[in-house]
């Protein structure tokens, strides 16, 4: 996406929605990190609790529901920050907005974190906000996508500088669904993919504490779903396609794998938080020993 990585290995969304801690978090050894959701207009989300630990499982679930300061904060932050790294914002939209009035939402968010990050994540993938996934159909997908490339065009004359897209998909697809909206992704302009988010199924965890909760399951029940979903993903893209790869890492061997999968960066949430930072230096010496032989 012509951006110069130091290493692969990024914080993956979620965990600092509103850019509250982005120089703490750059001194971790992160290759980039991702901040948000963030909506246009600061709203609550979900009501608690909404986070659960599915301990035996390493895993969580959430349905935080986009808590988040408003756009206008993440700016704020991004203006003031220290941290001279690669950072992505990530966009989604208003709890209350119908899904066919969702564009509005993503082309305000785009708009005001443009001049101010390395590349926008367009988030059509949480299971939190209602009716959300709805925008991965093919019809409100390609919508959606043009709106977004056509303003993203736009911003780029107006300050200067392209500004890359990526689109955030979830891990729960069949087939023959996943492939027609992986063709209208590559139809659309946009500039790369992150796969994935987290999961409804509870296949992986079914009888375990909480595992009834309602919400996106995350941790290492999700790595082979979301590398499933990677790897068809590059095989319908080609070789060529940027694609960022989250989901389920949790040592220096999953990161490795997802690498495997198909993925050109991959992605740190729910690792991080059961594993602590060294996790961040483990996947990064991992992937460099396999693929660069690195000792």
């Amino acid at each position: 996406m012509g951006i110069e990585f130091p290493n692969r290995v990024g914080l993956a969304a979620g965990l600092d929605k509103n850019g509250d801690y982005i120089d703490a978090l750059g001194q971790l050894g992160f290759g980039h990190l991702e901040l948000g959701t963030v909506t246009p207009k600061p709203q609550p989300g979900n009501p608690q609790p909404r986070m659960f630990r599915v301990k035996p499982a390493d895993a969580i679930i959430n349905r935080m529901g986009f808590n988040n300061e408003g756009v206008d904060h993440l700016v704020e932050r991004l203006e003031a920050r220290r941290y001279s790294g690669v950072v992505g914002a990530n966009i989604g939209k208003q709890k209350d907005t119908p899904v066919d009035r969702a564009a509005a939402d993503y082309l305000i968010c785009l708009e005001k974190v443009y001049p101010h990050c390395d590349y926008v994540a367009v988030n059509i993938s949480s299971p939190n906000t209602e009716n959300l996934r709805q925008l991965q159909d093919s019809g409100h997908l390609r919508e959606l996508l043009e709106a977004i490339v056509r303003a993203g065009n736009d911003h780029a004359e107006t300050f200067g500088g392209k500004c890359p897209i990526v689109v955030k998909i979830a891990p729960d697809w069949e087939d023959a669904a996943l492939t027609g909206a992986l063709e209208t992704i590559a139809a659309s302009g946009v500039d790369g993919l992150n796969a994935t988010n987290t999961t409804i199924s509870r296949d992986a965890i079914a009888g375990l504490p909480h595992a009834d909760e309602a919400g996106g399951l995350s941790g290492a029940p999700l790595l082979q779903p979301a590398n499933r979903v990677l790897k068809k993903c590059r095989e319908v893209l080609g070789d060529s396609f940027p694609i960022m790869g989250s989901g389920g890492i949790m040592s220096g061997g999953d990161a490795v794998a997802k690498i495997a999968a198909g993925a050109d960066v991959v992605q740190l949430y729910t690792g991080f938080i059961y594993n602590g930072p060294n996790l961040v230096h483990d996947c990064a010496h991992a992937i460099c020993k396999e693929y660069a032989h690195v000792e």
